[in-house]
């Protein structure tokens, strides 16, 4: 491995072409050099009516957007950052159930790559207690309906020197060799659309289905836990479990204490249990 970006390849766009059997149907994949936020740029695509399973990539992506607004960079050749364009055909209740299958599709890729993998509520994906990957959702009203874009951000080639934060890590750093960008973006990609088909065609019983299988991977679950509230305050307890609904279930005052359930929020693991 070596930080110099020069000698990093990039993504090989001729096994993202269309028709290339590796890939799922269903999915029109478009690579860029650079661009600021690829969730950006496939909402405007949605307005312009653009169709359920359009992914665009970025090689390097340079104002990448993260949960509470935040952005972030990485260098060039380090990272596999993409969005996809879904409009699910799934009741509106069922929708805040996305991001999480979208994490747990992520965990599931990483999982088989050989690393043990996890997720923390709603949608990060850990190895250990450090994130090695990140997932924003957002739902966007355009002439042809509500689509959803959904943004993934993994670290795959980043070196220990390069890492933004000491709770972050990168596939070649926890694998301990030189990861192929394509083969993850590959991986992702049909972990994410055989989730989502099978979501959208299974109704209620898919619905439960994916419950079962995503608190089984959530690592939140059992922790004490630190979470900021999206107006402005701080809930603190032991996350119990996730309900049917998607949501984080909070003991305030220890396991036995009040039970609250959390739909959106910030989460930090602060001990294992």
């Amino acid at each position: 491995m070596t930080p110099d970006s020069a000698v990093r390849p990039p993504l090989d766009r001729s096994r993202l072409a269309d028709g290339n059997p590796e890939l799922m149907p269903d999915l029109t994949v478009e690579v860029v050099d650079a661009l600021e936020s690829t969730n950006v740029e496939v909402a405007r695509r949605a307005q312009d009516g653009a169709s359920d399973g359009l992914v665009v990539v970025a090689d390097h992506q340079t104002a990448g957007r993260g949960r509470l607004d935040r952005t972030w960079e990485t260098p060039p050749g380090t990272a596999v950052t993409f969005s996809i364009l879904l409009r699910p055909e799934v009741p509106a209740r069922l929708w805040p159930w996305l991001p999480l299958l979208t994490g747990y599709a992520v965990d599931k890729a990483i999982t088989a790559a050989g690393l043990d993998a996890g997720v923390k509520w709603p949608n990060d994906v850990l190895v250990g207690e450090k994130k090695v990957a990140g997932i924003l959702v957002e739902r966007v009203d355009t002439p042809q309906g509500p689509a959803a874009i959904v943004g993934v951000g993994i670290n795959v080639g980043l070196t220990a020197d390069e890492l933004p934060v000491d709770t972050a890590t990168s596939l070649e750093i926890e694998l301990d060799r030189t990861v192929d960008r394509t083969d993850v973006l590959v991986e992702v990609l049909n972990a994410i659309r055989e989730a989502v088909d099978a979501w959208e065609m299974g109704g209620e019983p898919s619905s439960v289905r994916l419950h079962e299988s995503y608190a089984a991977a959530c690592v939140t679950v059992g922790r004490d836990v630190r979470v900021d509230l999206p107006d402005g305050s701080v809930l603190e307890g032991r996350a119990v479990e996730i309900d049917a609904s998607g949501q984080l279930v909070v003991a305030v005052g220890g396991t036995d204490g009040e039970r609250r359930a959390v739909a959106a929020g910030d989460v930090v693991h602060v001990r294992t249990a």
